[in-house]
Parts: C-alpha cells; structure tokens; sequence
C-alpha cells in the first residue's frame, strides 16, 4: 500500500510539473499611466488583427522600421517584435533583445534564441533602464542601425526587404515558441522606404518630444503606433485600422508548435543541456518507484518493459497537452529524455545494493517474484 502511494505521489508530481499552470495566464499587456506606451509583462504579447500586405508606393523594395522602447530587465533576453508567415512558418523578420545587445534576424533563422551567422547584433543598446529609440533602415546599399538618431552600424551584405515587413506581426513575444520581452514599448512605426539619415534624426526628435510628424517625412509611412489610447485592447494604426494591434485577455503564442523535432529544439549552450537533464532526472523516480511495484506482482511479467512504456506513455500525454499551453513547449526532446530518465530509475532499483537494501528492510522480499528477479 505503502509503495502504490508512493507511486501515486510520484505521477502527481511529473504531471503537475509538466503542465502547470493548467490553463493560459493573463496576458500581463498593461497601458502607462504618466506616458503613452504599453508595459509587457512576464507572460504577454500583442499581435495585429490581420496580416501586414506588400505595398508598392515607392519604386525598389526598400523599408524603415522605427521603435521607442524601454527594456525591463538588462542583460536579458526576448523578442521585441516578429513578422510571422503562418503558411510557411517563416519568421522573415525579428527583432530581440540578446544580453545587453540587440539582434535583427533574417528569414531562416526563425527558430533560434541565440545568436546565428548571418544576423545583425548591436552591443550596448540596453545598457541601462533607460528609453532607447531605434531605427532601421534597409535597401539596396544594405541595413543601417540608429540609436538615438545617431549612426550606429551599417552592414552592406545584410539586407531587409519590404516583403520581409510583412505577414502577422507580433510584438512582445515569439509567433511559434514562448521567448517574450518584458519592457515598454512607446511608440512604433513601419515605412516602405528607407529613411535618410536627417530623417532618421528628425524622426527621434518628433517622437521623443511628441511632435508630429511632416508630410515629407510620412511619404511611404506603412504603419504608426502611438499607444495613446490608455485602455481597451486595441492599439491603433494610425495609417491603416486593419492592422490595429489587439491585446487579447490571454497569454497566447500565435502558432505553438507540436512535438517540434529535436533538431529544431537543439540550442547550444548550457540552457540547454540543463533543461535536458532536468527531465532525465525528473524520470527517474517514476522509473524506480513503479519498476518497484510492477516487479513485485503476482505473475507479473516484462516489468522493465512496462516500466518504461509507462514513462514513455506519461511524457506523450504531457508533450501532447503541452501544445495547448503557452507557457510550455510541446516538442520530442522531452520524450526521449523523459523515457531515458524512466530506463535509469529502472537501472538504479535493479542495482544489487539497492536490492539488499530492500530485503534488509524487508525480510519476505527474499521469497518475492521480484527478489528473484533483481537477484
């Protein structure tokens, strides 16, 4: 009885590990009260109520990207906005926070939270809790950073098509994966076009003084974020109200992945393999508690067998449910760390000084199937 319960506790367990919280968080989007501006919050993201379109106003294929914002923490991480293809899931677009840098993503590199070959990466853009206005401009000459209005990079080779500013376009937050950006932002605006470097300079003063805007500087304006509504669950678009940004109730990742592929999941660094041992070792008390029980009923047979497809059973059901949790990702990885850690459990309860263990407590367990078994 004693060891059914602790069976029972160990499955409770796992399972409350592996899927709490049980349903989707508040979306912890708030508006600023003193300023205009949004706040995103540990588990929030907002995204636009229909996709951006190709516009062809201007002659080549050139855009600008203009952000105010505010980081929440330093020397962290997080995607501050996506553009997001859902029939492709292609992320042709993507700026994040990377330490205290910032790193612009090229198409391709949609399902990495670390830095690749092939992105822009600006060092010392957040290094303090203050406001930081940033521009990018690209086109035929390659992609131009501002901070502040001042030049700050320039990379010929790298280039940000207008097409690449387009699809669902999510700020706070991932599309496919849970990697979100606490901070503020104040203001956002996308042209199809790429600004001059006055302009870039001009652009700073009018949004860090709130002025608007002149004609000229709005030619091929795509897309204006104010953020001055101060409630409700709608930031406006100020050139197009079909891409009005929406702030739904809930926490939500736009398209979560389901049993993503471990070649996709795989990150080098140390975040991954300690996540990958945590569920090796959160398996092992499964193994070893239920190998216990199984190997110690009358006429029970291919213990170790089912032992492990019990592991291999609990992982599925929880990898399967994970798919319609936000805060948790959905992929095979887990399966097979998961079931290893269920084989090791197994493993540890066959080893001889276990077994002894268990009979000095236990006389009668010398004359039991499993005695016999693990002998």
């Amino acid at each position: 009885m004693l060891l059914r319960a602790i069976c029972g506790v160990v499955l409770a367990g796992i399972l409350v590990a592996g899927l709490w919280p049980f349903h989707p968080p508040i979306n912890q989007v708030s508006w600023l009260s003193q300023e205009n501006g949004v706040r995103f919050g540990e588990h929030a993201s907002i995204v636009s109520a229909n996709p951006f379109k190709a516009h062809a106003t201007q002659a080549g294929d050139s855009c600008s990207l203009e952000i105010w914002l505010k980081p929440g923490r330093i020397d962290s991480g997080g995607m501050i906005l996506a553009f997001y293809w859902p029939e492709s899931r292609v992320v042709p677009f993507a700026l994040r926070q990377w330490g205290t840098g910032l790193a612009l993503e090229p198409e391709g590199n949609r399902s990495h939270v670390f830095p690749v070959k092939g992105e822009i990466y600006i060092g010392d853009v957040f290094s303090s809790l203050k406001p930081v206005f940033i521009t990018i401009t690209s086109g035929e000459a390659g992609t131009t950073a501002y901070l502040d209005g001042e030049l700050v990079k320039s990379v010929p080779s790298f280039v940000v098509s207008r097409r690449d500013l387009t699809g669902q376009f999510v700020v706070g937050g991932a599309p496919s994966y849970m990697y979100n950006w606490p901070g503020e932002v104040k203001g956002l605006a996308i042209y199809d076009r790429d600004l001059s470097a006055a302009e870039v300079s001009q652009g700073f003063v009018d949004w860090t003084t709130g002025s608007k805007p002149d004609s000229a500087r709005s030619t091929g304006l795509v897309a204006r974020y104010l953020f001055d509504e101060k409630r409700g669950n709608v930031a406006h678009n100020q050139v197009d109200s079909a891409t009005n940004l929406l702030i739904p109730e809930h926490f939500f990742v736009l398209d979560q992945r389901f049993l993503e592929r471990p070649w996709n999941e795989f990150r080098p660094g140390w975040a991954y393999w300690k996540d990958a041992a945590v569920n090796v070792v959160g398996f092992i008390p499964l193994g070893f508690f239920f190998y216990a029980y199984f190997s110690q009923l009358r006429g029970a047979k291919h213990s170790v067998a089912v032992t492990i497809a019990l592991g291999f059973a609990v992982s599925l059901t929880i990898e399967v449910l994970q798919a319609f949790l936000p805060t948790r990702d959905s992929g095979m990885t887990d399966l097979i760390t998961n079931t290893f850690g269920t084989w090791l459990g197994v493993m540890v309860f066959r080893l001889k000084a276990v077994s002894a263990l268990v009979t000095a407590l236990d006389p009668r367990a010398e004359k039991s199937s499993f005695s016999a078994f693990v002998a």
